[in-house]
């Protein structure tokens, strides 16, 4: 049964509601960022009054810390529905073409690389930070398996391979790439797995 099955009417029209808050959020964020985005932005773009939106989310900071989380959720729940049959590396590149994908999309903006301030905002928020910590644990383990299978470099830290796959995410050559080249979208996911896993140098 899903959530909505438990959920009265008003309930479930509070949640989607809430679901396109979000959404919205997500899109401003990803496009103006968290210092020019304004709870006015997020309001006019779903129609709803300023004093609607404030019912669901208290503030800028509570209404950015929601969406992130959400993010979060949604890159531990990809993780989680892999098969078990694939590798450690699978996983890890199966992962960031997800990431990638949703990024290409526009609805992945990559707050805690931005600013000090918002990076300061967010580990205030203990949800964000126990989700984080959370999905963290999740990739190292697999980093580690893959160096011991040797499908990734045993001689580098794994703190290094986890922090070099993080920066993947929020590379700037894919907005480049999307932008300026004449790649599609597959074509961009493509290459920046090759690059991530690969490396440059010939095969």
């Amino acid at each position: 049964m899903s959530i909505f099955g438990k959920l009265s009417f008003k309930d479930q029209a509070f949640k989607l509601r809430e679901d396109s808050i979000l959404d919205a959020t997500t899109g401003i964020l990803a496009t103006k960022g968290f210092d020019l985005m304004t709870m006015d932005d997020v309001a006019n773009l779903i129609g709803i009054s300023k004093p609607s939106l404030y019912k669901h989310f208290k503030s800028k900071e509570d209404l950015v810390g929601s969406t992130m989380v959400r993010l979060l959720d949604g890159a531990s729940y990809q993780l989680d529905q892999l098969p078990e049959t694939l590798s450690a590396k699978e996983k890890l590149s199966a992962l960031l073409e997800w990431a990638l994908r949703v990024r290409l999309e526009g609805g992945m903006p990559f707050l805690p690389s931005t600013s000090a301030h918002v990076r300061e905002m967010l580990m205030r928020n203990l949800k964000y930070v126990g989700k984080v910590l959370k999905l963290n644990a999740k990739l190292e383990k697999l980093v580690q398996q893959a160096q011991k299978k040797d499908e990734l470099n045993a001689d580098l830290p794994s703190d290094v391979i986890l922090y070099s796959y993080y920066a993947r995410t929020c590379d700037p050559a894919v907005e480049y790439l999307q932008r300026f080249s004449k790649m599609n979208k597959d074509d961009i996911v493509k290459h920046m797995l090759q690059v991530c896993f690969d490396g440059l140098k010939n095969k």
